[in-house]
């Protein structure tokens, strides 16, 4: 028992999940019915706080999914929110455009031109890093101006909405109790990670984050796997992007995705996957964009000033990475075995 807890304390994603339960204990200490539950009269569906953070976690955890794999081949990806962006306006210009209030066909196109618009843009990203040889973090900067870009060229510069009631279900909509946007984010991290561990995949992409060379030499082609994982992190954005604008209807080119690629690197790095390359954890990076909406949520609950709410939120993060670090936890360790030999001693 004392070596499982050891193993669980030594686990990034422990301390996320210790994050998440002293924010919410913190928003229970203010208000004790926090995490109540109840029958919505309106909608006839199940309404409170814990269902509004799992329902804005949702494209978080896409984008972070995404942003897993790219980091882990010692890259990043700073245009998952203008993709998400990008990927909101297609679809809601398509259902616009449809006039089709009721039409699952009309939502089925929209989410399929948002996803090929997503997996178009990471595969401009993936040429850029693997065949030109461009750095990621230039080369995704690149697409994060230009995303908005095209976000603007789509909707002619204006936010779009539209009505389709098909679409509107995939965030406001419930699976037995549970925003399906939560739960189609969970089943889709589940497909990922089942291709990921059960394949060599997953492995190759933790070679060539390790050490590329030695990966070529063990026949290992990095050029294809890299645009793959950009191509993935360019859908899964573009997943996001879906995510946000069908709670709202309504897709704003300039705030849809803003600094979410922010969000999406703090949850991979609070889920323990080294900004190095090499060894990813995507249930250490679904509990870190659980952990970031769950601080979102505090953050407006507790009325801080938006002056204040970066340094709020750096706080948290700082905290929870310094619990995550060996040589932390080792000194509290020896400073807790010295105090204990200095009581016994007297």
């Amino acid at each position: 028992m004392t070596s499982f807890l050891k193993t669980l304390v030594r686990t990034p994603w422990f301390w996320g999940i210790v994050g998440i339960v002293l924010l919410l204990t913190l928003n229970v200490i203010k208000d004790p019915t926090y995490l109540s539950v109840g029958i919505n009269p309106t909608t006839g569906m199940l309404a409170g706080n814990l269902l509004d953070i799992l329902r804005v976690s949702a494209p978080i955890i896409m984008i972070a999914l995404g942003m897993t794999f790219v980091i882990a081949t010692k890259g990043i990806d700073l245009s998952v929110g203008s993709i998400m962006a990008v990927g909101g306006a297609a679809a809601m210009e398509s259902l616009s455009a449809a006039g089709a209030p009721t039409s699952v066909g009309a939502m089925l196109t929209a989410i399929g031109i948002a996803l090929l618009l997503g997996a178009v843009l990471g595969l401009v990203n993936g040429l850029l890093v693997s065949v030109i040889g461009l750095q990621p973090f230039i080369s995704t900067l690149v697409m994060m101006l230009a995303g908005r870009g095209i976000a603007r060229v789509i909707t002619g510069g204006q936010n779009t909405n539209a009505t389709n009631e098909p679409f509107r279900q995939i965030a406001n909509g419930q699976i037995l109790g549970l925003p399906i946007s939560f739960v189609a984010a969970i089943v889709i991290v589940v497909l990922v990670s089942v291709i990921m561990r059960r394949t060599a995949l997953g492995l190759m992409i933790e070679s060539i984050g390790v050490n590329p060379a030695a990966s070529r030499l063990a026949g290992i082609r990095p050029r294809p796997i890299l645009i793959a994982v950009y191509i993935l992190s360019g859908v899964l954005a573009a997943t996001g992007g879906l995510f946000t604008v069908s709670e709202v209807m309504t897709v704003d080119v300039s705030g849809t995705g803003y600094q979410m690629e922010l969000d999406a690197i703090l949850a991979v790095v609070i889920g323990g996957t080294s900004l190095a390359g090499g060894k990813f954890s995507i249930l250490g990076s679904t509990v870190g964009a659980l952990l970031i909406a769950t601080l979102n949520k505090t953050v407006l609950f507790l009325g801080i000033s938006a002056a204040a709410t970066p340094a709020f939120k750096a706080i948290v993060i700082v905290v929870l990475v310094l619990l995550q670090s060996e040589r932390v936890r080792g000194y509290v360790l020896r400073l807790g075995r010295t105090r204990s030999r200095k009581e016994a001693v007297a």
